[in-house]
């Protein structure tokens, strides 16, 4: 089989590049909203774009180990599939809780169900490989 690497290669560098946007979306929240560093509390607008950055934070320690084990163990290209919903989730996901805290869960579902998918997957993925000859 061909190589697939670099698409889960793409997926991570277009996960972390969204990461990257959305930390600078905090500056400029910092700044518009007058909450100086370290402080992580002031207006519920800022409050919001900050969750966004610190759930990303949260979900990309799950997503990434998940995404390359799936693309490894399973399938590289059903990875990037996945990797790429899981992306577009985080964007809904962002999107939306900058508008209001209700409109995150959609992103938020679309993201969690990609995340336990690739981890399921791989899980699957694993055990097949150790019990096959």
């Amino acid at each position: 089989m061909e190589d697939m690497s670099p698409w889960t290669s793409l997926i991570t560098s277009l996960t972390l590049l969204l990461y990257l946007i959305i930390t600078i979306n905090v500056g400029r929240a910092r700044a518009k909203y007058k909450v100086p560093p370290p402080q992580m509390t002031g207006d519920a607008d800022f409050e919001r774009v900050l969750r966004v950055q610190q759930n990303t934070l949260e979900q990309l320690v799950f997503f990434l180990p998940a995404l390359w084990l799936f693309s490894f163990y399973v399938n590289p290209l059903w990875g990037t599939l996945v990797g790429a919903i899981w992306l577009v989730g985080r964007i809904v996901y962002a999107w939306g809780y900058y508008q209001a805290a209700q409109k995150r869960m959609i992103g938020f579902v679309i993201s969690s169900i990609s995340s336990m998918v690739l981890l399921l997957g791989s899980l699957v993925g694993i055990i097949l490989s150790l019990v096959q000859p």
